[in-house]
């Protein structure tokens, strides 16, 4: 595979994308990055995999066959472990379809609600999958371990990030700046490590 021009990424969220820009000129990888509002819309696949990886290539795949670009689409999500692992896939829909991320984040908070710090461990999770339009298809994952805090803390970010405290932080993720949580977060991981194939593409192009 070459390295392509232009690339989209299968998201509808604008702080996606723009980290995913950030990440790349950073990086000083030249791909203009499109994202679902800059493409002719279609019907977008509903995420019935059970795993992150499973509904990123959902995404992805549906995302190359419609625009006829190589697409990139992540399924990221919270993992708590005095819920067993949840809200995981259903994270972004933890309160229900039509809920908000301060919806979810009420809830998660109700239902950890007396639990000492000890037992807040939690983690985001991150599968990012590209799928070209001749069938090429990869993964790369990212994991940040932390805690979850007893009340929101911070207005930067998104989802969960005003409640999750990093491992080795004493604040949220919505304190960080946007740099510094792209050095440390489970999807500045995933898409540090995509960068990485791209530039892996440029340089055997230039040979």
């Amino acid at each position: 595979m070459r390295l392509p021009e232009r690339l989209v990424l299968a998201t509808n969220n604008p702080k996606k994308l723009a980290e995913l820009r950030r990440i790349l000129e950073a990086e000083g990888v030249g791909v203009a990055v499109l994202g679902l509002a800059d493409v002719a819309r279609y019907p977008e696949p509903p995420e019935t995999e059970r795993t992150f990886e499973g509904n990123a290539f959902l995404k992805a795949s549906a995302a190359a066959r419609e625009t006829g670009l190589v697409a990139v689409a992540d399924d990221s999500g919270l993992e708590v472990d005095e819920l067993n692992g949840m809200p995981g896939v259903r994270s972004a829909r933890w309160a229900g379809p039509a809920c908000d991320d301060e919806d979810n984040n009420q809830l998660l908070l109700a239902q950890l609600d007396g639990v000492p710090t000890d037992r807040r461990t939690a983690r985001f999770v991150c599968a990012l999958a590209m799928v070209s339009p001749t069938g090429e298809r990869k993964v790369w994952h990212g994991t940040m371990p932390g805690r979850i805090a007893e009340a929101p803390e911070g207005d930067g970010g998104f989802g969960y990030d005003p409640l999750f405290v990093p491992a080795g932080l004493a604040v949220t993720s919505a304190e960080l700046t946007a740099e510094e949580k792209d050095s440390i977060s489970h999807r500045g991981m995933a898409v540090r490590s995509f960068v990485d194939y791209l530039k892996t593409l440029s340089q055997e192009g230039a040979a």
